[in-house]
């Protein structure tokens, strides 16, 4: 019996060895790529918000309650088109005022400016005193001050009588936060209706100091200003098909966040882009040429170094310290430990160590995933707003 059992351990030690041995041969199953050499433009990607390129809060320059109302909200307005209509009965009582006044003191002026003609005569003949003649000017210098006073009086009624009809200062849509009818309306406080542009809108986001000295740096190498190429990406992951450009900078830093608010504008001739809508801001300008490109799952760091595992020309794993750049996409730009002829392990890393056999499975790109530009599948657009809140 003990024969027994030594001869089966011994087999079970002879064929385990013969396993390990078959697994050294075969080597270990791997998935790689060929470095990817090209130009490249870099990116950079920000959340922004659609904000209005104008915008007014549509208020009344005199007091009373709303009478008539001739817009809905929501609906496009075109300039100078009436909006709201002010009880006018008090304002049509104060025309009628000013003119009386009006009227009462261009008579007396009348009487006072023919009694002074009638002193001058007498004057002349030397029948009344110089006195007398001066008191009567002074009296129609007064009357005529008090004449242009009360026409004043009567252009302000006039002008709040007109103003009890409320217009469109600008075209654009109405805000569903329009006032009803009965409303009282103080003036200059109370908001009846906001109006905004839709076309052209603006595109609103910050990016952070080290952003902008690098965008500037760029600018300034290329003489055209800080003027990159503006693209935009909504919630649903859809790619804006018109690109926009800078056109606002802030003219400081944020002291809270250490951020600059930029501003892009966008033509919206759809009126897809509405005002609060979020959307991913991508900036793009700078062509590193002859780029050499490796997925970013491709790469390791251990102890603040940064390196990947090559196919060597033995078939076996090297391991390649590297200095990263700019992510762009899935992948790294590298600047240095990697030429174009080289072939890097993709898959298959977990405990891969230096110097093993390696059984390659050579992919493409495509076959893995990989893309130069950014995903654009959907992105939680209450998430930006938290995290644009805490700002």
């Amino acid at each position: 019996m003990i024969g027994i059992s030594l001869a089966i351990s011994s087999s079970f030690i002879v064929a385990g060895c013969g396993q390990n041995k078959q697994q050294q041969q075969q080597g270990t199953q791997v998935k790689a790529m060929q470095v990817i050499q090209q130009d490249t433009p870099l990116t950079s990607e920000f959340a922004g918000q659609i904000v209005g390129k104008d915008e007014v809060k549509v208020q009344s320059k005199v007091s009373g309650n709303v009478v008539d109302k001739y817009v809905t909200g929501g609906q496009y307005v075109e300039a100078g088109q009436p909006l709201y209509k002010i009880d006018s009965r008090q304002y049509e009582s104060a025309v009628l005022q000013a003119q009386a006044n009006l009227s009462q003191s261009q008579a007396t002026l009348s009487n006072a400016v023919t009694d002074l003609g009638r002193y001058q005569q007498l004057l002349s003949a030397q029948a009344i005193s110089e006195q007398t003649v001066a008191n009567q000017q002074a009296n129609v210098n007064a009357y005529s001050a008090a004449a242009a006073a009360n026409d004043a009086l009567l252009r302000k009624a006039q002008q709040d009588l007109a103003d009890t009809v409320i217009y469109a200062p600008m075209s654009g849509q109405l805000s569903v936060d329009d006032v009803a009818v009965g409303t009282f309306a103080a003036a200059g406080s109370t908001n009846l209706v906001t109006i905004g542009s839709s076309n052209p809108v603006f595109a609103q986001f910050s990016i952070s100091e080290s952003d902008y000295l690098k965008f500037s740096n760029y600018a300034s190498q290329n003489g055209n200003g800080m003027s990159p190429t503006v693209s935009i990406t909504l919630s649903d992951g859809t790619q804006y098909p018109i690109e926009g450009k800078i056109v606002q900078t802030d003219r400081a830093l944020s002291s809270n966040t250490g951020t600059l608010t930029v501003k892009a504008l966008f033509d919206n001739p759809d009126g897809l882009l509405l005002p609060g809508m979020f959307a991913r801001i991508r900036l793009s300008g700078e062509v590193v040429p002859n780029a050499i490109l490796v997925p970013q799952r491709a790469v390791q760091q251990l102890l603040g170094k940064s390196f990947v595992m090559v196919v060597g020309e033995d078939g076996k794993s090297e391991a390649r310290t590297v200095t990263l750049g700019d992510k762009v996409g899935s992948y790294y730009i590298i600047k240095d430990g990697l030429t174009a002829a080289d072939v890097v392990v993709v898959e298959g890393l977990s405990n891969l160590q230096e110097g093993v056999s390696l059984a390659v499975t050579m992919v493409t790109a495509d076959d893995m995933g990989f893309s130069l530009t950014t995903d654009n599948s959907k992105f939680d657009a209450n998430e930006i707003a938290a995290s644009d809140s805490n700002k």
